[in-house]
């Protein structure tokens, strides 16, 4: 039983202790975390996870509100993540909606969710991951 109240809306407070929560529990993740700590490093108090954290806030800020404040291309820096497959994204996924559900209340964990799969699916097909193994 959870025993945190849950948030009822989404403002920049909650959604920079989501964040950094969650990457605290993907970087720990077998199969999701090698592509972060390649990229971002092992110590998530460093300059270029402290810059990923303010991206990802204002990122979701701007999906969940609308509020401006992200300029940037969200694929761009995932094609050089290596090669990533759709169930490194089923994890993410599962991993994100737990968290989301943990925060808010179910109507906004679940518009949380939705985007997310949105977005997931958008980067299956705009990096080409097909899902199956290369021969």
């Amino acid at each position: 039983m959870q025993n945190i109240m849950l948030y009822d809306t989404v403002n920049e407070g909650n959604v920079a202790k989501m964040v950094r929560e969650f990457y605290a529990i993907l970087v720990e993740d077998d199969l999701v975390g090698p592509y972060f700590v390649r990229a971002l490093g092992a110590d998530l108090k460093n300059e270029k996870w402290y810059e990923h954290y303010q991206i990802l806030n204002k990122f979701w800020l701007m999906l969940m509100n609308g509020e401006p404040g992200y300029f940037g291309d969200p694929f761009g820096p995932h094609a050089f993540l290596g090669e990533l497959k759709s169930e490194t994204f089923e994890r993410w996924l599962e991993l994100f909606k737990e968290l989301s559900n943990k925060y808010y209340t179910p109507e906004i964990a679940d518009k949380f969710y939705r985007k997310s799969e949105i977005l997931a699916k958008q980067f299956i097909e705009r990096l080409e991951i097909t899902g199956e193994e290369d021969e």
